[in-house]
């Protein structure tokens, strides 16, 4: 079967692979000159353990099987990887109930999670403070960029091809057919491939590529930029390995926490603010297309007008490396201003319903001949070669239905 997946991002690649190894023709569109230039190669890099999310949904199960299976595969093709373990700390007494269900939760997605008081948390984290704790022994770290040039290497391996700098600019289904359109990015050129199968990965342009392709994304795209700083080597030596708060139960974001990366940096972050471009990196990028389709989607508004209180505190901690500092310093006691540096920033595609509901899962849909990955936030690249096996899964399935 000749299939076409477009995005280089981990998601993309993962699926690429998967398909390629088991014989099919493959072929992947990148829109970038390099592979993981977004979500994938600007996130923090952990292996999260699948604490966090609601039973039986699709990010529990893919999410605990990928921590395994991403692990392994590193392991295995000698990307940097540590399992090193991770504190989930509460900082006050008003927390612990959060704690304390966020125990059972991961219990009920099977991660093996241990309640710790004070003395024991520091056994592991000697610096931090907390009135109480988790600890999930199954989070690590690992080079995700890494993955995605083992991924690559696989699908050329296996006889497909990766075209890098080539965007999809939609797609039709003819009869036994998928004729996709292609530009040359840069080149002000295109081509048209023809295919039995598409795969679209698409990101921060997931539901546009939807459209463009015929295929009602369920869902808008909304930009948040997380950003973080490394810290300042007396302030890293003071941090083991990974160290989280509580997260609030209202957001899908984990809140401003610490990890030690696989080549010894330590990182903290991110925040989330409203981003002003899907690819807006730094505070001054905006792209007005991106304002209007965010300024115009309901769910926007009516998500920010049930949290204007935690929003405005996450916008002055952008403005101000003095709160970001605070915030740091509730998990690591001393951190200063000065100790934080500024490093590459993300933005997270979340897809937001129109009546202001964030999209909690993993959003897939399909249309014949056709799968679009519209909504894959964290943990998406600790699952990735799970969620490659259910888009492989969701492609047979409209495969066999239109015989």
């Amino acid at each position: 079967m000749r299939v076409v997946v477009v995005g280089g991002g981990i998601i993309g690649l993962a699926t690429a692979a998967r398909l390629a190894r088991r014989g099919d023709d493959v072929t992947v569109l990148e829109k970038e000159h390099e592979l993981s230039c977004h979500q994938t190669g600007r996130n923090s890099g952990v292996i999260h353990s699948g604490l966090y999310y609601a039973p039986g949904s699709l990010k529990a199960r893919l999410g605990t099987a990928g921590a395994a299976s991403m692990t392994r595969f590193a392991a295995e093709h000698d990307v940097p990887v540590a399992v090193t373990g991770k504190l989930v700390v509460a900082t006050d007494a008003g927390e612990r109930d959060r704690l304390r269900a966020l125990a059972e939760r991961g219990t009920a997605n099977g991660v093996p999670v241990r309640e710790l008081d004070p003395v024991e948390a520091r056994e592991h984290e000697p610096e931090i403070a907390c009135v109480g704790a988790l600890r999930v022994e199954t989070t690590g770290v690992v080079d995700y960029r890494a993955v995605c040039a083992v991924l690559a290497r696989q699908v050329a391996e296996a006889g497909g091809a990766v075209l890098l700098g080539r965007a999809l600019r939609g797609a039709r289904t003819v009869g036994t057919q998928v004729r996709v359109d292609v530009e040359e990015v840069g080149e002000h050129a295109g081509f048209e491939l023809v295919a039995d199968a598409l795969v679209v990965c698409g990101g921060l342009h997931a539901d546009r590529l939807a459209q463009a392709c015929g295929v009602d994304p369920g869902a808008r795209i909304v930009p948040f930029r997380g950003e973080y700083f490394d810290l300042a080597p007396r302030a890293a030596d003071r941090v083991r390995g990974l160290v989280y708060p509580v997260p609030d139960p209202r957001f899908p974001f984990l809140g401003v926490h610490l990890t030690r990366g696989v080549h010894g940096d330590v990182h903290a972050g991110p925040n989330a603010v409203l981003a002003l471009a899907r690819e807006g990196y730094r505070r001054r990028d905006v792209a007005w297309r991106d304002v209007v389709d965010a300024a115009s989607w309901p769910g926007l508004w009516r998500l920010a007008g049930r949290n204007l209180v935690p929003g405005a505190a996450e916008v002055a901690r952008s403005a101000s490396r003095t709160l970001f500092a605070a915030s740091v310093a509730r998990l690591l006691p001393g951190t200063t201003a000065d100790d934080l540096h500024p490093a590459p920033a993300g933005v997270r595609a979340q897809a937001l319903h129109r009546d202001g509901r964030l999209v909690d899962d993993f959003l897939v849909r399909t249309a014949p001949r056709q799968v679009h990955v519209i909504n894959a936030p964290s943990p998406a690249a600790t699952a990735s070669l799970e969620i490659a096996r259910h888009v492989e899964a969701e492609l047979d399935r409209t495969m066999a239905a239109i015989g």
